[in-house]
């Protein structure tokens, strides 16, 4: 019975020890709704979806091998139609509270991603592979690198990408080139990195429209899927990290 007592004593603090410590800080000046989707294993405890006021923050709990995904929303109105287009941007299916097996996010929007305990290893970056909403960055308690896009790129964002727009005509969005489809097939297209260029080496960052325009601005973020030597960064699962996602950072 003692021994009984001890293992599952030993299985409880292991449960408990098995968590990591996320904090999403709006740190923009003024109210946004920021939204979790998880993309493989078990679900957070902590809301999908829920408004963050301007300067306000929360703390929560993810599973240590959390894999998934954490954006902010613009403008969003869910008394109307709760659903997908409740917000100018990074809506999601199940309005203010996302799906869990859907609610990914309506593009353009920037995402924070999450890859714990890989191997041993914490993969997690910032990305605009869906376009860009809002600046990011993502800090941590250890030391490790911090992947970024403090950047409005709305309002200079190039014409073809620029949108959409709030109510005064100012531009809270600026969409990848693969979600504006600009090259005409997005199951077959350099800008998509799909059908014939869905590897590396046939799909170049020379051959995605505007590239630059996200890169030059926002070099610690994925600008297109392949991005992986300058975009993602790792961690040591062993570390523990504790991680916060600050939309609209200093700088």
């Amino acid at each position: 019975m003692k021994y009984l007592l001890a293992a599952s004593s030993l299985a409880l603090a292991s449960t408990a020890l098995a968590q990591r410590t996320f904090t999403v800080y709006n740190a923009c000046p003024f109210t946004m709704w920021p939204a979790m989707f998880t993309s493989v294993g078990t679900l957070p405890s902590y809301t999908t979806g829920w408004e963050a006021g301007e300067y306000t923050a929360v703390t929560f709990q993810v599973p240590s091998t959390w894999n998934g995904r954490i954006w902010g929303r613009r403008d969003c109105d869910f008394t109307t139609d709760p659903g997908p287009n409740s917000c100018l941007d990074g809506g999601c299916n199940g309005g203010l509270v996302c799906d869990p097996t859907t609610g990914t996010g309506v593009p353009p929007a920037t995402l924070a991603e999450f890859n714990l305990d890989a191997g041993g290893t914490d993969y997690y970056d910032v990305s605009l592979v869906d376009g860009y909403n809002l600046p990011v960055s993502v800090t941590n308690n250890v030391g490790c690198g911090i992947p970024s896009c403090p950047v409005d790129l709305g309002p200079d964002c190039p014409a073809p990408l620029q949108g959409p727009y709030d109510s005064t005509g100012f531009p809270v969005g600026c969409k990848s080139a693969c979600d504006a489809d600009l090259d005409g097939d997005p199951t077959n297209s350099p800008n998509c990195c799909t059908g014939q260029y869905d590897t590396p080496a046939t799909c170049p960052s020379s051959g995605v429209e505007y590239y630059s325009y996200f890169k030059d601005n926002c070099p610690n973020a994925y600008a297109y899927a392949y991005d992986d030597a300058t975009s993602l960064f790792t961690c040591e699962a062993s570390l523990n990290a504790e991680f916060t996602i600050t939309f609209c950072p200093p700088g």
